[in-house]
């Protein structure tokens, strides 16, 4: 399954081909806290209990001709949106510890820091 960290989403959206960002978390998380320029289709939940009929009901609002990282709080749930996107014929993605990497990516924590550490032990291996 595809993956992106934060640095390169950022520099991705930044770019002429920038992604479709679908942020699969509750609409009132999403309002609170959201990438600029994401989507909301709020189907978490849904998602959680193994329940992917909410999300193949907004596919008609995710574009096939762009790539797709699907965000949620901590990347879990949004690798099963991804799965399911993929099985439909997406280019998809998970964003690399959801919102709350995103957010840790952009006020560059400690905690983020020590992520993308291990984020890159991981992928030496």
């Amino acid at each position: 399954m595809n993956s992106i960290r934060p640095a390169a989403l950022d520099e991705r959206l930044e770019a002429a081909d920038a992604p479709f960002v679908l942020d699969i978390r509750p609409r009132s998380n999403f309002q609170r806290t959201a990438i600029d320029g994401s989507h909301n289709a709020p189907v978490y939940d849904d998602l959680r209990r193994g329940d992917d009929g909410s999300l193949r009901a907004h596919l008609d609002e995710i574009p096939r001709d762009e790539d797709v990282v699907v965000v949620c709080k901590m990347g879990v749930v949004a690798k099963r949106a991804t799965s399911v996107l993929d099985a439909a014929g997406y280019d998809a993605m998970t964003l690399t510890g959801g919102i709350s990497g995103w957010k840790g990516y952009q006020r560059n924590s400690i905690g983020y820091r020590v992520r993308s550490l291990v984020w890159d032990l991981k992928s030496a291996v």
